[in-house]
């Protein structure tokens, strides 16, 4: 009898773990069934940068098991930008990342998108009002003021000079050129902005053609500032065809794999840029993470080299800054792949 029971209990035991067993693999099936539908809208589809960015979405899905994809107007227009994120809307994503080209256009869509439930996270578009989150790569004045450095070395601290922007309403793009200008006032007084912010809409081609406007309408003209990551190919073709290696210098945004003929033969003298994909990738993490009720505070760790101890904006709590920039010259260009 006491065999009997033994048995009947340990089949109960054993019943009873079976049991437990199930529900916790049921539980952990639940868990990976969670899947996000995360869209992440950019200002033009088909340039380097964006395609950049792609990689870094991607990678992010394949991590995660997450739907995440990356899709944007094929020039850039804040009409067109605003009917893509409707359409998002319609479709009833999760979350919505959004590199703007204009932030004030897209403050209503993005309004409508978070009434309805869906999560918006912005990139270079530190004064956007209806996101949860923003992520910058790094402090935008500090930029344009170390890009401005740069300027004026190369122009040896003395002469005329020009900046662009992709557009006038390009948020990060003129916070940069604020810092640039502010740094020259300050410390490069023999340096002279010779003419308004010149706008390229993110275009390389209308780059090349302004530049070569520029340098016919100023012909001392000595160094261009860019912003978008189109200007500094776009000026260093200019600069290349007239000869001017040695008398211009050009500096801006830029990836490698746009900028290399013209960092090689000297027509670009510098370009500095944060890696799309790791910001692509940081932007979709931060979607998931306030999907997931997940605080933000200052100095968490985003697990992406430049967003290890993201910093918090002392006046906006949705705003935060990596550290992620790096400078590329004809010396160190080989170490960049993209």
């Amino acid at each position: 009898m006491r065999v009997r029971f033994f048995s009947i209990g340990l089949i109960l035991f054993l019943a009873n773990l079976f049991i437990i067993d199930c529900g916790k693999k049921e539980g952990a099936n639940q868990r990976q069934a969670k899947q996000y539908t995360i869209a992440t809208v950019v200002k033009v589809d088909g340039i380097a940068w964006f395609n950049r960015m792609r990689e870094g979405v991607s990678r992010f899905a394949s991590d995660t098991g997450h739907d995440c994809f990356l899709l944007g107007p094929q020039k850039a227009d804040a009409a067109l930008q605003v009917q893509i994120i409707e359409d998002l809307i319609a479709q009833g994503v999760d979350a919505i990342c959004v590199v703007p080209f204009s932030v004030e256009a897209l403050e209503p869509v993005l309004k409508k998108a978070r009434s309805q439930g869906i999560i918006v996270v912005c990139h270079e578009a530190s004064n956007q009002i209806n996101a949860d989150a923003i992520i910058e790569a790094f402090d935008n004045l500090a930029y344009g003021a170390h890009l401005m450095d740069h300027l004026a070395h190369f122009m040896n601290e003395t002469g005329e000079y020009a900046v662009f922007v992709g557009s006038l309403t390009s948020k990060s793009h003129n916070e940069w050129i604020d810092g640039a200008i502010a740094r020259q006032k300050e410390a490069y007084q023999r340096l002279k902005l010779v003419t308004d912010r010149i706008e390229e809409y993110d275009d390389q081609n209308i780059a090349y053609e302004k530049t070569k406007e520029l340098l016919k309408a100023y012909p001392n003209l000595k160094g261009i500032q860019g912003s978008a990551s189109t200007t500094a190919a776009g000026a260093g073709l200019a600069v290349e065809e007239k000869g001017l290696q040695n008398k211009m210098m050009v500096v801006g945004s830029g990836l490698v794999s746009m900028c290399r003929q013209y960092l090689e033969s000297g027509s670009v003298k510098l370009i500095s840029f944060w890696d799309p994909a790791d910001a692509g990738y940081v932007m979709n993490k931060l979607a998931v993470m306030l999907l997931e009720k997940q605080g933000l505070k200052d100095g968490i760790n985003l697990g992406v080299k430049g967003y290890t101890k993201i910093r918090r904006d002392a006046l906006n709590p949705t705003l935060f800054y990596g550290s992620a920039w790096v400078d590329v010259t004809r010396e160190n260009m080989e170490q960049y792949n993209f």
